[in-house]
């Protein structure tokens, strides 16, 4: 698959039969929704594309999520829903027999997910698991982690749903499982199997489920939700309501580029114009960048401008041209500014 960005002159829900929408700073952040992102994904439905929720967020079960949802303006069935906990329990059946014992260290959607994997839950270390796994709960503390740490330094298997540093919530961005993981490794020196994103099961066992042919990613995150679409082989839509911005973007090594940008889930309904190339400029409609001696320049705003910056600081970049960060400006666009106040 190509690094850089692709082109359509045809809307995103006609290319594609199912779309995986992460949720976290795509659909809300914390208990507020996102702008745009009920109409959109109605239209998107409308238009004939499935939808599946892949999130990395393990602590709630596929019923709560899928009535968040709802309740947000976006019909969702449970089976919609696939969580980094179900993720986790699948990874959990590669080594072990139905029957083991496993310390979980989350939220109730990790409980269940473990158990309707045939295993027995534990609450110690002192019962001997044979693995660990650990996903986020806001709830968990130095207790949990430390039970963590005893089973894992006794030589149980060591597995997280997802390594996710920050988590986007309606007041800003907090610590994530990845965050929590951390301490547990930090104690015992043992790195954890992660069945989350950017590992591309996720994504895989989703597509599976449903039977799609033709499916597209759609995240808020480059070094998650975008790396994992190209870890998968699947194109990936990057919307500028969440962690990584359009700077981000620019600056992104070759496993972590979108295909697509869009401000937001508006995208989806939205063509998408390929930069060209125009002697030393990249064009995207009225808006231009290229990259001279190192330093990116850029002509108009908005979405447009961030995807000619894409195309010209990519193909600096990997022809080998040094590409100095400090030019790249913000390039805030569309629902970036409009989501700002929103935390």
């Amino acid at each position: 698959m190509s690094a850089g960005l692709r082109g359509s002159d045809r809307p995103l829900v006609e290319l594609h039969d199912i779309a995986l929408v992460d949720l976290d700073g795509v659909v809300y952040k914390g208990h507020e929704p996102v702008p745009h992102a009920a109409s959109s994904l109605t239209r998107a439905r409308e238009g004939g594309l499935a939808l599946q929720f892949v999130t990395n967020n393990a602590s709630r079960e596929p019923e709560t999520v899928a009535e968040q949802l709802t309740s947000l303006g976006i019909a969702t069935r449970p089976d919609e829903v696939f969580t980094a906990a179900q993720a986790g329990a699948a990874l959990l059946t590669t080594r072990l027999a139905p029957g083991a014992r496993v310390l979980v260290v989350g939220g109730a959607g990790l409980h269940t997910a473990v158990r309707a994997a045939g295993y027995v839950v534990v609450e110690s270390a002192t019962d001997r698991p044979d693995a660990v796994i650990q996903g986020f709960a806001p709830t968990l503390g130095w207790a949990d982690l430390a039970e963590a740490a005893y089973a894992v330094a006794g030589g149980a298997w060591f597995v997280a749903t997802n390594l996710d540093f920050s988590l986007p919530t309606d007041r800003g961005y907090a610590p994530g499982n990845g965050a929590l993981v951390g301490a547990v490794q930090a104690a015992t020196g043992v790195r954890p199997d992660s069945a989350g994103k950017p590992e591309p099961t996720m994504y895989r066992l989703a597509v599976e489920r449903t039977g799609a042919r033709s499916p597209l990613v759609v995240g808020d995150r480059l070094d998650t939700d975008l790396a994992g679409a190209r870890a998968a082989g699947y194109p990936g839509l990057h919307v500028l309501t969440g962690v990584s911005s359009a700077r981000d973007a620019v600056l992104a090594r070759p496993g972590e580029r979108p295909d697509y940008l869009g401000a937001d889930l508006r995208a989806l309904t939205e063509a998408h114009p390929l930069p060209t190339r125009a002697e030393a400029w990249w064009a995207c409609r009225g808006a231009g960048a290229r990259v001279v001696d190192g330093a990116l320049e850029v002509r108009g705003d908005g979405v447009d401008a961030a995807r000619a910056a894409c195309a010209a600081a990519w193909d600096a970049v990997d022809r080998g041209e040094a590409l100095d960060a400090d030019t790249v400006p913000a390039l805030a666009v569309g629902s970036a500014r409009e989501g700002a106040s929103d935390g």
